[in-house]
């Protein structure tokens, strides 16, 4: 009996052991719940840094460009009023400027509001340039609920910075400045400022993506942080704080159809806010670099064309004479797919590569010409002021069909008049007299445009363009390039198979 007791006793205690072994094992590869982030210190050690930001239009001065927007809801206009109408992303990009205040009968007064946050101990602020454009008044509440006159220091609208100034600054709170090239996605950030006018609103979120460009006819030169932190109206301007409790973004735009928040979110780099703002303080302006060159993406049949690998890439459509990248020996027909060690998947990634670099400074470029890569050095230019450090194709961009008789579309020689309104070289191009079936009509092209090359061959005849696309089969593809005003672009034109 007692060897019965001893026997289930070790029995019983085996089976306890493998219990606790199994339960071991299974906590070993269990993976470990993470911990959320408690936000509180970077809140209290920063929160005194953000600025609530108040822009006065009392008429004095010019108007400011975006009032329209600054008086209606935004559920009625979208605040980016430089989008194209027929662009449905135009629509959706919003920017805010706080809560607008309608002038009554008697004062023809309207207030905007928005956020900014303090960079230096003398009273520098940074915020949104569409928070303060055209402001005859600016005043900044601090979170002791002091109320200070600002002067605009200086503005970049291509960038959206705008570098406030308090009056009588001394011994303020300021942010620490983070370095927004070491965000990658899935990192915990958070937001501070004022939606729709409830000051100090602490919202966090991760981001989502880096280096996100929207294709924005006014913002070029910017690629964004995109997030999913909640940011609405009155937070423009606001700082966006990493796990560090530094900078690494101002808070700019939204994606919306409604014209409140929908889970993206976009801030401006502090590195780019930054450089404008020692610019800005140094010489009053921003400056950026230039190539002198217009790109386009790499359609499918633009690909098909070349015979590329992929659609990696942006094809140069055009070369400004004397600049940059024509002393570089940069031709139409060229793909940038490298600058200065960066790789370009897409025209609108160069821009903001271009813009940043300092006039003056020698860069690799590498191109894809004629299937082969190449590298090529271009000392950058300075843009003008107003200018583009590199023209992108804007509008719908043609995505389909092809060619001569079978490409739908007749020709002509171009006579001298038309050739001196285009600016065009004796011998530079022939003009479409008229489209004639449905593959040229399908790509966009229009009686009026005029074909500059085929197959990156140039041509100067309706003969040329003849022999050029003489014996085309179904399937092939032909690439033009095709001018329409002063702007220049590559189409691919497949020819139909005739089923």
């Amino acid at each position: 009996m007692n060897r019965s007791i001893l026997r289930t006793a070790v029995c019983c205690a085996w089976v306890s052991l493998a219990a606790v072994t199994a339960a071991q094992a299974q906590a070993a590869s269990t993976p470990t719940t993470a911990v959320l982030p408690d936000f509180t210190g970077i809140v209290e050690k920063n929160a005194s840094a953000v600025v609530h930001v108040e822009a006065k239009y009392t008429g004095k001065s010019r108007k400011p460009s975006r009032t329209s927007s600054d008086q209606s809801s935004p559920e009625q206009q979208s605040p980016d009023q430089d989008g194209t109408p027929d662009d449905p992303q135009a629509d959706m990009l919003r920017r805010f400027f706080g809560m607008p205040m309608m002038p009554s009968p008697e004062d023809q007064k309207h207030t905007s509001l928005g956020s900014g946050f303090i960079i230096s101990r003398d009273g520098y602020v940074l915020t949104n340039n569409h928070v303060v454009d055209g402001a005859d008044e600016v005043t900044v509440r601090l979170q002791d609920r002091r109320t200070l006159t600002a002067k605009v220091v200086g503005t970049d609208p291509k960038y959206d910075i705008a570098l406030l100034k308090i009056s009588d600054g001394n011994n303020l709170p300021m942010v620490s400045i983070g370095d927004s090239r070491s965000l990658k996605p899935g990192q915990w950030v958070l937001a501070i400022g004022s939606p729709f006018g409830f000051d100090y609103t602490v919202t966090q979120g991760i981001v989502s993506a880096i280096g996100r460009n929207l294709g924005s006819s006014d913002q070029p030169y910017t690629s964004f942080i995109q997030t999913d932190v909640p940011i609405n109206q009155g937070n423009s301007g606001g700082p966006l704080f990493n796990l560090q409790g530094q900078v690494v973004g101002v808070n700019s735009q939204i994606y919306s159809s409604t014209g409140g928040y929908q889970g993206v979110a976009f801030s401006i780099p502090i590195d780019v806010a930054m450089s404008a703002v020692e610019q800005i303080k140094q010489h009053g302006f921003v400056t950026r670099g230039q190539l002198g060159v217009h790109v386009g993406p790499l359609s499918d049949d633009v690909v098909k064309a070349l015979k590329l690998p992929n659609a990696n890439g942006a094809i140069v459509s055009d070369v400004d004479p004397g600049s940059a990248a024509a002393k570089a020996g940069v031709q139409a027909g060229d793909i940038v797919v490298g600058y200065n060690g960066q790789s370009i998947n897409q025209a609108p990634d160069l821009p903001p590569l271009v813009g940043l670099t300092k006039p003056g400074t020698k860069v690799p470029l590498e191109i894809i010409r004629d299937g082969k890569k190449k590298a090529i050095e271009v000392i950058v230019g300075a843009a003008p002021r107003d200018g583009r450090a590199v023209s992108t194709a804007s509008g719908a961009q043609p995505s389909a069909p092809s060619g001569s008789t079978a490409l739908g579309l007749s020709v002509q020689d171009i006579d001298a008049t038309t050739r001196q309104q285009l600016a065009l070289k004796s011998g530079d191009g022939v003009e479409i007299s008229s489209i004639t079936g449905q593959v040229a009509s399908s790509a966009g092209l229009q009686q009026g445009d005029v074909i500059l090359m085929v197959n990156q061959q140039r041509i100067g005849s309706a003969i040329a363009f003849q022999a050029a696309t003489k014996g085309l089969k179904p399937g092939d593809t032909v690439l033009l390039l095709v001018r329409r005003g002063d702007q220049s672009q590559f189409i691919g034109l497949t020819v139909p198979d005739g089923k």
